[in-house]
């Protein structure tokens, strides 16, 4: 089984990647939804959430409120980092599940989506690393248009992430998102047959 690791900065176009791995035959593992199962009601990792935060961060509902949580974290690396020492573990363990049972079936190429790859120093669990960019103005835009946020807040989203270019220097492979989907979806083919073709590949660290 081979073993990718794809990341790119918020609004990069990771996730739109992902899609098109997957419907190229790769299984595609998202920390997203990950972490969105993380923190699902009755979980240790919420309850340990709320513990340290208050009860002012969950919905009516019991489930976790990630606006209010936004709030009380964004711009507070400390809180930041408490938030990532609950979640981050819980996730990790629960790819490890989802791999697993990956290599069971023998599925052939598994893409795990890590938006914090090279953050949480996870780029040696993986045979290949595939960074999605696009310029810093395209993904300001995307960030005002799609989620609706004021220009303060996207500026202060990218920066709070490590640049790109730091990010660039370590992937195996950089899939540029600047252009049109049908660019997209070629490049991506691209680098699907390159690794396909790549017999060293398909050694991977799964210890």
């Amino acid at each position: 089984m081979m073993l990718i690791g794809l990341t790119g900065n918020i609004a990069s176009g990771k996730s739109s990647v992902a899609k098109l791995f997957a419907a190229r035959g790769a299984t595609v593992i998202d920390a997203d939804v990950l972490a969105r199962r993380a923190v699902e009601p009755g979980t240790s990792a919420l309850r340990s959430i709320v513990a340290r935060w208050g009860t002012g961060v969950l919905s009516p509902d019991g489930s976790l409120d990630r606006a209010a949580l936004r709030h009380v974290v964004f711009d507070r690396p400390d809180e930041l980092e408490a938030l990532n020492a609950i979640v981050h573990p819980e996730v990790g363990r629960l790819r490890d599940v989802e791999i697993a049972a990956a290599a069971a079936r023998g599925d052939r190429v598994v893409v795990c989506d890590i938006p914090l790859l090279f953050e949480r120093r996870l780029a040696e669990s993986f045979a290949r690393i595939i960074l999605v960019d696009a310029p810093r103005p395209i993904r300001l835009e995307r960030l005002m248009r799609d989620r609706a946020l004021s220009h303060e807040e996207a500026v202060q989203m990218i920066a709070a992430q490590m640049p790109a270019e730091l990010k660039r220097a370590r992937a195996d492979f950089v899939i540029e998102n600047a252009g049109t989907r049908e660019q997209l979806a070629e490049r991506v083919g691209e680098v699907w047959e390159e690794i396909a073709r790549d017999p060293s590949a398909q050694e991977t660290a799964l210890a």
